[in-house]
């Protein structure tokens, strides 16, 4: 689907709020829309003089560059499907076309099934340059039979290290599940299946950097990870079971596509607790409680001096 254009010379509630109001007046008579607000018009006017692009949906073919690996990674059924193989001489990866500023991102995935030890298949953003920004869902890869792992982590201006690990409640390998990547200037929500399993808020006013300035591509790769991936390092590659390949499928951006002045997409998908409600606070709680396998606040041999700031504050608040 391609990109939609609407204008942010004003905000984007501003926006919503005059083309709600202009499917409204379909049930209205003639006289009644004659007596429509002008500043409703107005600002619908604006809106559609727009020079900002938002993304809604995605294609494989026409949203993304092949980034590495040549035909391993294959784009298939008109654009709607992926696989990425990898083999001795390479993996493969893809990236978007455009850069994003705040949005939602969606990606159906089936990881690699049966051996996939030393294997890292990811889905994530990142900016450009060495003090670039990343928002990381990174799938390390497994032996038969073990849990599979979920590493997340964010950089922001070059520094990361933020890693919180899961283990998957599924066998990701039997069928594509969707893992998303919601982000705003005030947080980022992980989410597997629709179920949030991490927030990471916004800590800017006790001087902990956040992803708030810098456009990002998405990103999808699979590569060899066997120097730390499984169980840190210890179990490698077996070649004998390559190509490995993992698959993609309707991928979904809901995305403010940014420009030369990345500011007009501030106000998107904005919301310091949007989507954060009394009872996904509830289910962040039980999923920290039960399949954390790694938290960077609970590391007390790295951290023996002292946390970070951020992991003194209730992360699920």
């Amino acid at each position: 689907m391609n990109p939609l254009c609407f204008t942010v010379i004003i905000s984007i509630r501003e926006c919503n709020f005059a083309l709600n109001t202009l499917v409204g007046f379909i049930f209205f008579s003639y006289d009644q829309i004659n007596m429509a607000s002008s500043y409703v018009l107005f600002m619908l006017s604006l809106c559609l003089a727009s020079t900002t692009k938002f993304a809604l949906g995605g294609n494989f073919y026409t949203d993304f560059n092949i980034l590495f690996g040549d035909n391993r990674a294959n784009i298939q059924d008109g654009g709607s499907n992926m696989s990425l193989a990898m083999d001795k001489s390479s993996g493969s990866g893809i990236a978007t076309k455009n850069e994003y500023l705040f949005g939602r991102f969606d990606m159906q995935m089936k990881l690699i099934p049966d051996n996939s030890a030393g294997t890292v298949t990811t889905f994530y953003l990142s900016s450009q340059g060495p003090n670039h920004d990343e928002i990381d869902l990174e799938f390390l890869g497994n032996l038969s039979g073990d849990p599979h792992i979920l590493s997340t982590n964010y950089y922001a201006n070059g520094t990361g290290g933020r890693e919180i690990q899961f283990y998957l409640w599924f066998d990701p390998t039997q069928d594509f599940h969707t893992y998303s990547i919601d982000w705003n200037p005030q947080r980022i929500i992980i989410l597997v299946d629709n179920i949030p399993i991490r927030v990471m808020h916004n800590r800017e006013n006790i001087g902990v950097p956040f992803p708030t300035s810098q456009p990002m591509k998405v990103y999808a790769t699979l590569w060899d990870g066997d120097f730390w991936a499984t169980r840190g390092g210890k179990v490698k590659i077996d070649w004998s079971k390559a190509p490995f390949i993992a698959g993609f499928r309707n991928f979904n951006a809901n995305a403010c596509i940014a420009g030369p002045e990345g500011s007009s997409c501030m106000g998107f998908n904005g919301g310091r607790n949007k989507g954060l409600d009394a009872q996904i606070r509830k289910h962040l709680k039980e999923i920290h409680s039960r399949w954390v396998v790694y938290d960077y606040c609970r590391d007390f041999i790295r951290f023996a001096h002292g946390f970070p700031s951020e992991c003194r504050k209730n992360k699920h608040t």
